[in-house]
């Protein structure tokens, strides 16, 4: 059993996984073949995102709407052609805000924002599979019997989802091309018999007009409730962050990708909002206002409930199948997003247990994570609707501080202001949406807790690991190694580098270890310039100063370098290497502990030690550690 489970679980390979490196896809397509895997996900919200705004705005649905259109076209569509510029190995802004915020903060961000990251993409798996419900449920072939098993056949619908990927799911774009495609022009069909109908029956626009001109007093109210209500519609939103992830798909070099991604993103964003102004004013004019209320027949179906009405019951169910497959393959992509960014990210932080690597322990957490939700919101659409806009909104918000950032950073002032226009916008929206549904933010932040806990207790049982993943020394450093007899290392702390602090250290090798000058030892120094990072390479650099040869390197943590290095010594000399310590100064171990976790410093002899014995289990075979 567990041999299957941790079947394809692959040893972290060090850089490959930083946030500017790539992995590569292995097949590369067409900016329009991609933007249809992106569409599965952005496209298939037209399945309930009528339907939620008729019931959040009411007759106001189509400015409502206006609004939402005008925030993607001049807000999130900008924000994220300026990420795909920055970001063009698809790490999005995640990885935006790590490199503008090094160190601890940018890793604390992003284990933040990677919880309302599981928010949005879990809440997409269980908020399609409700919805792809609907459309089953409220079938007119389908028996009424089945209205009263929702919840089973959503999570029939999740689990089925979760066992592709445990029998190994291949991300094909041909599926989500021709999923596209079809669930497209059928809407075009919908949409537009939609609108001659609505054509065709003038009485129905006054009716509607008259019920705006008497619930609102102006066309200034009317914009006041519409921007009020437009946070409730963000699903509306959903895809941008996707649009990002699959960049690396786009055929062509880092120049051509951008240049597809932004194709791909400005194609999305129009052909999206093209629909969300026709469908919602259709749905608002033609639907009598009950059917979109619980229980209603075109709650969460809207374009569902006009296709069957306008075209018949065989091109409706034809319509019905077509949703529910698109909103079925949106749940495998947001299902393939998150088995993507868990090792993008938490491994590269030392903050995920080795299993975290293998996809099918991962599909069991996320399926089991998903049945949890689906339970707890009945498998509703609408009850889902606020979780979902949490976590999209969270992550253009992040997109727009990234972009705003990284504009004032290089000096495009201008760029900056209008970024920052569109941060408050947003930062607006969520919280909007926080505060009138603050389930989805309930969700994101034990998400974030659960994230952070096991990260915290990761990081602690991996600090012991190797964490170098190549090790270079220059030609000098090299010839050091290979004029000396035996290999003997003389740890220091470097501080002013001066003649006095060598000859002080060398004596106290003398006085320590009856260590020679004679002997010809090397001294070796160790910096941090980063001790958040958890693996990277080591870079030994030698240097002669005031007559002693020094090696010197960086890494993110010393006691795990000078182990790994001491390793790569006795691999390529076949000699045993010697490291000499003094004790280091008194005091509370804990304390010593912590510094190590957090700073990579800490009690550096004991750990030097430990982290040998764990990578070496033959002790004939071990670099020996000297304390003093």
């Amino acid at each position: 059993m567990q041999q299957w489970l941790l079947k394809g679980l692959q040893r972290p390979e060090g850089l490959t996984s930083h946030p500017n490196r790539e992995e590569d896809p292995g097949h590369h397509h067409s900016w329009w073949q991609v933007m249809c895997l992106t569409g599965v996900d952005y496209f298939s919200t037209l399945g309930y995102q009528p339907g939620i705004a008729a019931l959040a705005a009411g007759a106001l649905s189509p400015l409502a709407t206006l609004l939402l259109v005008a925030l993607t076209l001049l807000g999130a569509l900008p924000a994220y052609r300026a990420v795909a510029e920055q970001s063009p190995h698809g790490m999005g802004s995640l990885s935006m805000l790590e490199r503008l915020l090094p160190g601890w903060r940018g890793k604390l961000l992003v284990l933040f924002l990677l919880g309302f990251v599981a928010t949005a993409f879990i809440v997409t798996i269980t908020l399609s599979a409700a919805d792809a419900t609907a459309h089953i449920v409220h079938n007119p072939f389908v028996p009424h019997a089945w209205a009263d098993w929702r919840v089973p056949v959503t999570l029939l619908l999740i689990a089925a989802l979760g066992g592709v990927f445990l029998a190994g799911f291949s991300e094909a774009i041909s599926i989500a091309v021709v999923l596209v495609a079809v669930y497209l022009l059928l809407n075009v069909v919908v949409v537009a018999t939609a609108v001659l109908q609505v054509v065709a029956q003038p009485e129905r626009v006054e009716s509607w007009r008259n019920v705006l001109a008497a619930d609102y007093s102006s066309p200034i109210a009317m914009a006041a409730v519409s921007l009020y209500v437009m946070p409730k519609l963000a699903l509306g939103l959903s895809g941008f962050e996707t649009g990002v992830a699959v960049m690396p798909l786009i055929k062509g070099d880092l120049a051509h990708r951008v240049k597809g991604a932004r194709k791909l993103l400005t194609t999305a964003a129009l052909i999206m909002s093209v629909f969300l102004i026709t469908s919602s004013f259709a749905t608002t004019v033609l639907i009598p206002a009950e059917e979109f209320a619980e229980g209603g027949s075109a709650n969460g179906r809207a374009l569902a409930y006009l296709a069957h009405l306008y075209l018949g019951g065989w091109f409706g169910t034809a319509y019905d199948l077509a949703t529910i497959a698109i909103l079925w393959f949106a749940g495998a992509s947001a299902l393939a997003g998150l088995l993507n960014i868990v090792p993008r990210y938490l491994p590269r932080y030392g903050m995920a247990p080795d299993w975290t690597r293998a996809i099918r322990p991962m599909v069991l957490v996320f399926t089991g994570i998903a049945f949890l939700i689906t339970v707890f919101f009945d498998a509703e659409v609408d009850a889902q609707s606020g979780a979902y806009a949490t976590g999209v909104l969270a992550l253009i918000l992040s997109a727009a501080v990234a972009v705003t950032l990284s504009a004032w950073v290089r000096r495009r002032t201008r760029a900056a202001v209008g970024f920052g226009l569109v941060t408050l916008v947003l930062a607006y929206a969520t919280v909007a949406n926080i505060i009138e549904r603050p389930d989805g933010l309930v969700i994101a932040l034990l998400f974030v807790l659960a994230i952070v806990v096991i990260s915290l207790i990761s990081r602690a049982t991996r600090s012991t690991e190797l964490r170098v993943t190549t090790i270079h020394l220059d030609d000098r450093a090299r010839r050091f190694i290979n004029e000396v007899g035996e290999i003997y290392l003389i740890a220091n702390e470097p501080h002013t580098r001066d003649q006095k602090e060598y000859i002080d250290k060398a004596r106290e090798a003398w006085e320590l270890h009856r260590l020679r000058t004679s002997e010809g030892p090397l001294f070796l120094e160790v910096t941090i310039p980063d001790a958040s990072e958890f693996a990277g390479e080591l870079r030994v650099i030698g240097e002669e100063r005031h007559g002693f040869r020094i090696l010197r390197m960086q890494s993110t943590t010393i006691a795990n370098a000078i182990a790994a290095l001491l390793l790569y010594l006795r691999d390529q000399t076949g000699k045993t290497p010697h490291v000499y310590f003094h004790w280091a100064a008194e005091g509370n171990p804990i304390g010593a502990l912590l510094r190590y976790l957090v700073f990579g410093g800490g009690d550096i002899p004991p750990l030097t030690r430990e982290v040998l014995r764990q990578a070496e289990s033959d002790p004939d075979r071990r670099p020996i550690v000297h304390v003093g």
